[in-house]
């Protein structure tokens, strides 16, 4: 074990993703959420791939009992995708990053519910405070002045469709604590990135737009960070302890203010900076007390949420 080089793997994987959501975000504007949805996963699969390769796991970690599983998580882990990208276009970036903090939040709330898994005062508490952390966070965007103007305003639409993608994320999570009970982290990740390419193409017929050169490599790009972001995770949790590695997930709020301010002259209100301060406090508080009660394998963490963000 290594866990100063489990936090810099996590740290990287971090940035890979942040890097990713600030290029969807430079492109959302001018390319459907489909075709950004389908390159962003299309793309993902050739770091992946190789990377199996190299780990001499192929083809025996593509094979799967759970096809319908992997279908459902990959339909749920889509939508929220979906979401999450078209959110972008409407939010700064370390906004739509500091929404997407209420999925591990909603991750509890539904594991008492589908998995009958048993929630303590403790979680509950953190959890209440975090979701006001998170109407904290909504508030400049879902407030008097932008419920009035309804959805048609920019940040009411994008603070809808990041909280969506956030409900996403938490439903596709706990697909992934029942896969990983049967199905290796390699097939998860490959299956998933295949079905959402697949959903992404459909919508073709919809109109994509022809990207120039230029674009065409930043879609390139978007993709293998996406993929390189994941396979990060997966190795990070090799050389430390969960509760030690996943609260550096939060390090995202980190690069998205930096990456927001510098490439789109952005910088989060004071209510987002509160907030998100509040969901990531208790989101290591429930992160650290899972860890605690064994409650969370580390395959899980590995594969993690669909990120949309």
């Amino acid at each position: 074990m290594s866990p100063l080089l489990g936090i810099s793997l996590k740290l990287i994987s971090a940035l890979a993703f942040t890097l990713m959501s600030a290029g969807i975000k430079s492109m959302a504007a001018r390319y459907p959420t489909g075709e950004l949805v389908f390159v962003r996963s299309f793309f993902a699969l050739i770091p992946l791939l190789i990377w199996l390769a190299w780990r001499s796991e192929l083809p025996a970690a593509l094979k799967t009992n759970n096809l319908r599983g992997h279908l459902k998580r990959g339909i749920i882990g889509s939508t929220g995708m979906f979401c999450g990208f078209a959110a972008l276009q409407f939010l700064p970036l370390s906004d739509a990053v500091a929404l997407g903090y209420a999925a591990p939040l909603a991750v509890v709330v539904l594991a008492a519910l589908v998995l009958k898994e048993r929630v303590r005062i403790y979680r509950w508490s953190a959890v209440t405070i975090g979701f006001v952390g998170v109407l904290i966070m909504l508030s400049p965007h879902l407030g008097a002045g932008a419920l009035s103007q309804g959805l048609q305003a920019g940040p009411a639409l994008g603070a809808a469709l990041g909280l969506a993608g956030a409900c996403c994320s938490a439903f596709a999570s706990i697909e992934i604590r029942l896969l990983t009970h049967t199905e290796k982290t390699g097939a998860i990740v490959f299956y998933f990135m295949l079905l959402t390419s697949l959903l992404g193409l459909a919508t073709i017929f919809l109109g994509w737009r022809m990207p120039d050169l230029q674009d065409a490599a930043m879609m390139v790009a978007i993709g293998i960070l996406g993929g390189l972001g994941q396979i990060l995770i997966v190795q990070a949790y090799r050389f430390g302890d969960a509760s030690l590695i996943a609260p550096f997930e939060y390090s995202t709020m980190l690069w998205a203010v930096a990456l927001g301010w510098f490439m789109f002259g952005d910088w989060p209100a004071n209510t987002i900076l509160i907030g998100a301060t509040i969901v990531i406090a208790s989101g290591i508080y429930v992160i650290l007390r899972e860890q605690q009660l064994g409650l969370i394998k580390r395959e899980q963490r590995e594969v993690g949420p669909s990120r949309s963000t």
